[in-house]
């Protein structure tokens, strides 16, 4: 449920390339870092930095809280001539602590967050009260899957008077990557407090809570949007796809349809139009207004997604007019944003259905990797390495589903 950059990309397919190239060229382009880029000026707290800005190149992945956070308060960094002041290294230290931060920068612009760790914590180390430092230290933590030391990190921020919109929302997240719900949530009213009418910040945390499958807290999350942003489409939109995946679709209907009525033709209406459709299995109209959309210009990475998952729901088979309409519209999803799993996994399925396993293998890899708890994909994984001979594999696949199963059935369980 990723809403943000939905800018209008060229439709890059990757028919250019020769099939037999096609699963390497979406490796590389999911593997690179250099995927989002956002120029941030660095301040010192009571004394701005001499004209320091960078370009700062972040992991924009399924779980899009890097670029989030770097949107909300900016990766700061001082530079070899930054001026002194309570929140920099004492003077004796200022360039090694200075190279040590560029170079734990360095290392995130190239996801490279477990080796950019220790550079930063340096820089901590000699300069405890490094906002920089700190911030990006936790920004770490979370590319590392380490919440309990983001949380540390972004709790100390707080201690030493950095109680920000940006370090609670940073936060909020860090707690649900954490299963600390109720924290979470605290951390967002906190935030919200102090940039109640930032649409953002609700998304952020929304996204946060996708990936992590906490639908009922992502719930109360756009609900506390709502009381601050009333007639915000992109709030109830997300209302909408919540309260859907809880199976509460008769609350869901209306929210779409007024998600559609608050922003008429844009990109929001089209998803919400298409999803409330695709839901009540209105297949023809949802495809209809998919390509509706796509027409008037809202070709972004969901749109295309859920136009080639509308066309599958509809039946397609290789051969068919449409089922090239579907792979395409995916191969471009994929190439718009490479973390974007829903598209992944659907494209290898349809890979899979036209014979060529090796290719499917790798964009249903690379969803595995983006949902690992989406029992969708090791299904179609084990067929797809039985159809390649990798046996071993095939049945490794069956036992994460099966492992996936026993524990949804077990806390299911009263």
């Amino acid at each position: 449920m990723q809403l943000m950059g939905h800018g209008r990309r060229p439709r890059l397919g990757l028919g250019q390339f020769p099939r037999s190239c096609r699963y390497a060229v979406i490796l590389s382009v999911a593997k690179n870092p250099r995927i989002w880029f956002v120029a941030a000026p660095a301040f010192a707290f009571g004394k701005r930095y001499t004209a320091t800005k960078t370009a700062i190149a972040t992991w924009h992945m399924r779980a899009s809280w890097v670029c989030h956070a770097l949107l909300l308060g900016g990766l700061l960094f001082a530079s070899a001539q930054a001026q002194t002041s309570p929140f920099t290294a004492p003077a004796s230290n200022a360039p090694s602590s200075a190279a040590q931060l560029q170079k734990g920068i360095d290392l995130t612009r190239q996801g490279r967050f477990k080796e950019a760790i220790p550079f930063l914590q340096s820089v901590r180390d000699h300069a405890p009260r490094d906002y920089a430092a700190g911030f990006n230290l936790a920004l770490c933590y979370l590319g590392d899957g380490d919440f309990k030391g983001a949380i540390a990190g972004l709790n100390e921020l707080r201690k030493e008077g950095h109680n920000t919109a940006a370090v609670n929302n940073l936060l909020s997240q860090a707690y649900i990557g954490d299963g600390q719900t109720e924290a979470a949530f605290k951390a967002l009213k906190a935030a919200a407090q102090q940039t109640p009418k930032d649409e953002k910040l609700y998304a952020f945390v929304a996204d946060a809570c996708t990936d992590h499958y906490a639908y009922n807290l992502g719930l109360r999350v756009v609900d506390l949007g709502l009381q601050n942003l009333p007639g915000s489409a992109r709030m109830h939109y997300e209302r909408a796809v919540f309260l859907a995946r809880l199976d509460r679709f008769d609350e869901a209907k209306p929210e779409f349809a007024l998600a559609a009525r608050l922003a008429p033709g844009s990109d929001i209406a089209y998803l919400a139009l298409v999803q409330e459709r695709l839901y009540e299995d209105r297949l023809p109209e949802a495809l209809s207004i998919a390509r509706e959309g796509i027409k008037a210009g809202h070709s972004d990475y969901q749109m295309l997604s859920l136009l080639g998952t509308v066309l599958m729901h509809a039946g397609v088979t290789p051969g068919q007019p449409q089922f090239t309409e579907a792979r395409e519209a995916l191969e471009a999803s994929v190439v718009a944003q490479p973390r974007y799993s829903t598209s992944q996994i659907a494209l290898g399925k349809l890979y899979l259905m036209e014979g060529h396993a090796k290719d499917a293998v790798v964009h249903l890899e690379i969803g595995r990797r983006l949902e690992p708890r989406n029992p969708a994909v090791y299904t179609s994984l084990a067929r797809a390495y039985r159809q390649l001979g990798d046996h071993a594999k095939a049945q490794e696949s069956i036992a994460a589903l099966s492992r996936l199963l026993g524990e949804k059935s077990k806390a299911d369980s009263p």
